[in-house]
């Protein structure tokens, strides 16, 4: 009974950080780019590592546990960076290369930006390999959860935002983009 109950309310305050987390990133990226559908449209990418994620733990018959959720939390890190990366090169396009919002220029910045998050994806993957297929060793159990999080969560994000964070941008961020780029006194994105 006192391990569950510790667990359950470790769950609640990992539930808890996790929520205030997810606030702080909005701010953070609205204090930055003074839109909220560019915010938005950043933190997206967090339900599509979740999706992957998700599915890690159930292929892997892990349990939603206190680690699993650590996983998460450091996940949604990682998948904002990536949306970041490549909002941020879009806007720089437009703004210091002279490229108009078009297909091409963002076919252009998310092949200039693919290299950085596949690395990111790849070099993450090759430092979870020993916790992913080691799961039986002790003294993995506790990081093993972690692990099949991150791993999973990074191919369904990278994946999902190779392809849709491009077109969400061209299909809502128009107009403050442009509106971004107009502005003189703004510095790199």
């Amino acid at each position: 009974g006192g391990q569950f109950q510790a667990q359950e309310e470790a769950s609640r305050l990992v539930g808890l950080l996790s929520i205030v987390s997810l606030v702080l990133m909005f701010v953070v990226l609205y204090s930055r780019y003074k839109s909220t559908r560019l915010s938005a449209l950043i933190m997206v990418n967090i339900p599509l590592a979740l999706v992957g994620a998700v599915l890690g733990l159930w292929l892997s018959g892990q349990p939603l546990s206190v680690a699993a959720l650590v996983g998460f939390i450091t996940l949604a890190g990682i998948s904002v960076r990536n949306g970041i990366l490549k909002v941020s090169h879009y806007i720089n396009l437009m703004r210091f290369e002279g490229e108009n919002f078009d297909h091409k220029m963002i076919i252009r910045g998310s092949l200039e930006r693919l290299s950085p998050v596949l690395m990111t994806a790849l070099v993450t993957a090759f430092a979870l390999a020993p916790l992913l297929f080691e799961a039986e060793r002790p003294g993995t159990e506790v990081l093993h959860p972690v692990a099949v999080v991150i791993f999973s969560g990074l191919i369904s994000s990278t994946l999902l935002d190779t392809f849709l964070t491009p077109v969400m941008f061209w299909l809502f961020g128009r107009r403050d983009a442009e509106r971004l780029t107009e502005d003189k006194d703004a510095e790199a994105f």
